[in-house]
């Protein structure tokens, strides 16, 4: 039954595939080749190996964030391994405030992030429920972010020389 929610809500979201509808070059570059990224990364075959389908998915998304952010701090202890594996310099900390990448799966968590937020920071909400949550406070708070809604989770990229900018993405 779960497989068919899936399916659904990957129907659902038919027309927000690939980059469609996406006009910055930058993001839809971000959309193209790190978040809807479908060619074998060299860690792939390593990382993961027994994981439930969607947690492995997830998490080579957090794989390829990593790679494409190269992060000297990083908040997401329940995706070290694939972060690790990402970005092999990067430091792991308990506080999510300080972390350039931070992955978080509370609410708590990411208002310190949303409080203390540094040029660049990358949040990612972790979790439909949190991602329901926050989503829309995010999206109309006038903070400088560009944000994608992933279904499964989203991702939040702080930088003050951008405008608003807000995409749904089929992932």
């Amino acid at each position: 039954m779960l497989r068919f929610i899936h399916i659904f809500v990957w129907l659902s979201r038919i027309f927000h595939c690939r980059g469609f509808g996406v006009q910055s070059p930058t993001d839809y570059a971000f959309v193209r080749y790190v978040i809807n990224e479908h060619w074998p990364y060299y860690k792939y075959d390593e990382i993961g190996q027994g994981d439930h389908w969607l947690k492995r998915k997830v998490g080579q998304l957090y794989f390829r964030l990593a790679n494409w952010r190269q992060p000297e701090t990083v908040f997401g202890p329940s995706w070290q391994e694939y972060v690790k594996a990402g970005c092999c310099r990067c430091r792991m900390t308990a506080q999510p405030e300080n972390a350039q990448l931070a992955i978080v799966s509370s609410r708590q968590q990411a208002e310190r992030v949303l409080a203390n937020y540094e040029s660049r920071t990358v949040l990612v909400l972790d979790g439909r429920a949190l991602t329901k949550e926050l989503w829309h406070e995010i999206a109309s708070a006038q903070l400088p972010t560009i944000a994608f809604d992933l279904y499964y989770c989203a991702i939040v990229i702080f930088n003050p020389k951008r405008t608003q900018q807000s995409y749904k993405i089929n992932f």
